[in-house]
């Protein structure tokens, strides 16, 4: 007589199981079929201007600690595409924006020409290049690679050479590779 309480009790319970999934899949089923997906709407739609925007970093020497300090901007992807090593090289002799950092390259240098031969990029400037202040040891350094550093952004690009006036110089006789050393 027990076990046949027991049993019951059993198959009762296991009929509740089973009446239980049903119910509460079936629920799970009707809860997807009706959650509708929401398409999402930005609050300002990306115009097409700002879709050819990309960031680069320039490195200038911080006003503060004398030490090179990247400052990223926003260029249009078209013009770095077309000339990417005389448009950076444009917004370097240009200076930065940012007030707590200053240009090293001197005034009135101009950029003549800039070649990609292998992963070496030669750069020609005007003999304003070497204007530069050289009551500071580390303003050399500084300059050279202010340049390196934001050519080297550039992924085909390993190695900077330096010309002025089309001719190797024996301030900047060397080519130069990116900083590894910096702290940033």
């Amino acid at each position: 007589m027990k076990n046949k309480k027991i049993i019951i009790l059993f198959v009762i319970l296991f009929c509740l199981v089973i009446i239980g999934g049903y119910f509460g899949i079936r629920y799970v089923k009707n809860r997807e079929e009706n959650t509708e997906v929401e398409e999402y709407v930005p609050e300002e739609e990306i115009t097409e201007e700002q879709m050819r925007q990309t960031i680069v970093s320039l490195y200038f020497v911080s006003k503060e600690t004398g030490e090179l300090t990247p400052e990223a901007r926003m260029i249009d992807i078209k013009e770095l595409m077309e000339k990417p090593y005389e448009k950076l090289m444009e917004l370097l002799l240009q200076g930065p924006k940012n007030d707590k950092l200053q240009k090293i390259i001197p005034d009135n240098t101009k950029c003549l020409s800039i070649k990609l031969e292998g992963d070496c990029l030669t750069i020609d400037f005007s003999k304003e290049l070497l204007d530069y202040d050289k009551s500071n040891s580390n303003n050399k350094a500084n300059l050279i690679n202010s340049i390196v550093d934001t050519m080297t952004e550039l992924t085909e690009v390993n190695q900077v050479k330096f010309l002025i006036e089309g001719n190797v110089n024996e301030e900047f006789d060397d080519s130069y590779v990116r900083n590894t050393n910096s702290a940033f």
